[in-house]
């Protein structure tokens, strides 16, 4: 896994629900039970990677027993392929430490 950032920004949700739009959308969504090229993200925190039903995850996703939380999530969106090495997921990541803190916030009232 790559090398945690220090200190994780404060999100605003808000920004994080127009970014999650424009990025993310296209292959996940925030509802129960919805499985698009992604896995839905609902019910996300604290969940273990690789486990919704019913969604054909990598060997990489289904073996790297991430549990998600805030954090985890914040340093797996910088670069998803770096942190799950293997993992199917082809967006590239939030270059941006504010953008990945404001769709964490999102994520965590959305989910």
């Amino acid at each position: 896994m790559p090398k945690k950032e220090k200190k994780q920004p404060k999100g605003d949700a808000a920004k994080g629900a127009k970014l999650f739009k424009q990025r993310c959308l296209q292959c996940h969504v925030v509802e129960a039970g919805v499985n698009k090229v992604g896995p839905t993200l609902h019910g996300l925190f604290g969940r273990m990677s690789g486990t919704v039903p019913g969604y054909d995850y990598s060997k990489a996703n289904r073996d790297a027993g991430i549990t998600w939380d805030e954090k985890t999530l914040y340093d797996y969106l910088k670069k998803p392929k770096a942190y799950i090495p293997g993992t199917k997921m082809t967006f590239v990541g939030f270059k941006k430490a504010k953008d990945r803190a404001d769709v964490v916030a999102y994520l965590k009232e959305a989910c």
